[in-house]
């Protein structure tokens, strides 16, 4: 059997001394933001927020500069990454372009689409959302049947995306559909392609509503939809290669262990004026499950770093944390004697709730654990 290692990530100086810089930023910046927004952080789209991570230069940090970024190192993004989260910044208008169309591009991407996008991606000025996942498939991208057929100079797509976050309040989306075969051949035959939700027609947006009564999710209907040549992102037919290699950067960041994060924070706040046993017990294991998880998504960030790809060791990473942010909600129902209400003036109780209603989906994006599993198997050798 195959074993994974994560390797030992090296203190770094310079990031060290960043971390100190964006939380003074950010104590400033979020000064007003309520406990209940913070819990929000992945879905608080704010572009002015974003611009201003921009203007720091706190995006597109490990770009070429000649592509708008910072040539910093992969650590200093993370501590950028990390402290928005913790922080419950909303971080929405620039999250999926930073954190993986910007480096799908600069990976895959021809020199225009390069010159054209990812400077925008750095000033916190251009959104992106993911067009992978259908209706009926769930996380079996493979079995995509969204369909570009070749045109005159370029292509026609035809199909629907489903769960597309974002994607009524972006201005681009890198698609993943079919450009050969039939969904019998599963992996073969697939591509990915540059889409301006801005100019493209014969694109429908429409709403879904979750759980929360939020606005988030979409469905994107292609109806016919013309595309240029210039859109294909990299190499027809190797979209499945490309896309795996995305998913790496997805699934592996502090976002997959710090979406509770708020509730954590409130949770200790409501016990720490009188802990019992069973409540330090408690907050002594998730902050031990919060520090195990850290040291391993930051080995990943080692393996990026190094142009490695990393994906059985993200997919552990996702799975681990999606059932830390999971499990939270039980655990402070436990401790603390209070149901959730969105309504409450409670912090902690308007938090749960919010905690509560979102946390079924902690573990369906980015992949559910059926698929992460699968693709740990495959890591080690087991299938």
């Amino acid at each position: 059997m195959t074993t994974l290692h994560f390797p030992s990530p090296a203190r770094h100086e310079a990031a060290e001394a960043l971390r100190e810089e964006v939380r003074a930023f950010l104590a400033d910046e979020l000064a007003t933001r309520t406990p209940l927004a913070r819990a929000d952080s992945w879905n608080g789209f704010d572009r002015d927020f974003s611009r201003k991570l921009g203007q720091r230069g706190w995006l597109g940090m490990t770009w070429p500069k000649q592509y708008g970024g910072h040539e910093r190192s992969a650590f200093e993004r993370y501590v950028v990454v990390e402290e928005t989260l913790a922080a419950g910044a909303p971080v929405a208008a620039h999250w999926i372009a930073d954190r993986q169309s910007g480096p799908s591009l600069l990976k895959y991407g021809t020199e225009e689409q390069k010159q054209t996008i990812l400077p925008g991606i750095a000033a916190g000025e251009t959104v992106f959302c993911i067009g992978m996942s259908e209706p009926d498939s769930g996380s079996d991208l493979a079995a995509t049947r969204t369909r570009a057929v070749p045109a005159d100079g370029g292509w026609r797509v035809t199909g629907t995306k489903l769960w597309t976050t974002g994607a009524h309040d972006a201005d681009y989306m890198i698609l993943f559909c079919r450009t050969s075969g039939t969904p019998a051949d599963r992996q073969a035959g697939t591509s990915q392609l540059l889409v301006d939700l801005r100019t493209t027609e014969g694109i429908t947006i429409r709403p879904i509503i979750d759980l929360a009564g939020q606005h988030h999710f979409n469905e994107v209907h292609f109806e016919d939809a013309f595309l240029p040549a210039t859109a294909l992102i990299g190499t027809e037919g190797a979209g499945w290669e490309q896309v795996m290699s995305e998913l790496a950067f997805e699934r592996s960041g502090p976002e997959r262990f710090l979406s509770s994060m708020q509730l954590l924070i409130e949770l200790v706040g409501v016990l720490q004026d009188a802990p019992g046993e069973a409540a330090q017990l408690a907050l002594g294991r998730l902050t031990a499950h919060l520090i195990t998880l850290r040291r391993l998504s930051r080995g990943v960030a080692v393996m990026l770093e190094a142009g490695e790809n990393p994906g059985a060791h993200a997919a552990i990473v996702k799975d681990l944390g999606a059932t830390f942010e999971q499990e939270l909600p039980d655990i402070a129902r436990s401790l603390v004697d209070a149901e959730p209400d969105a309504a409450s003036t409670s912090d902690f109780v308007a938090v749960l709730a919010h905690i509560t209603m979102n946390s079924p989906s902690f573990s369906l994006r980015g992949g559910t654990r059926e698929i992460l599993r699968g693709i740990i198997a495959r890591g080690l050798g087991l299938r």
